[in-house]
């Protein structure tokens, strides 16, 4: 099954970032970047959006619909 926490997590390592980075980028909390990549939270369409955006990602890679990180990308 599918860890949005865990892909949320591995995406912003793989860019070198720390969570107050990737929150600053995004225009979020560091505590949000935090609570979704513990799973107590789970981000807003609008968050969706901005780190599908930043991480240059479609949404359906972004929430584990494919492992394709150019599916369905405009």
């Amino acid at each position: 099954m599918f860890d949005f926490s865990t892909h949320l997590k591995s995406l912003r390592q793989s860019k070198n970032l720390t969570q107050k980075q990737l929150a600053t980028e995004i225009n979020v909390s560091e505590r949000g970047i935090q609570n979704y990549e513990t799973g107590i939270r789970k981000p807003t369409y609008d968050i969706l959006i901005a780190l599908a955006d930043y991480f240059d990602v479609s949404l359906d890679y972004l929430v584990g619909r494919t492992n394709n990180p150019n599916s369905h990308k405009s």
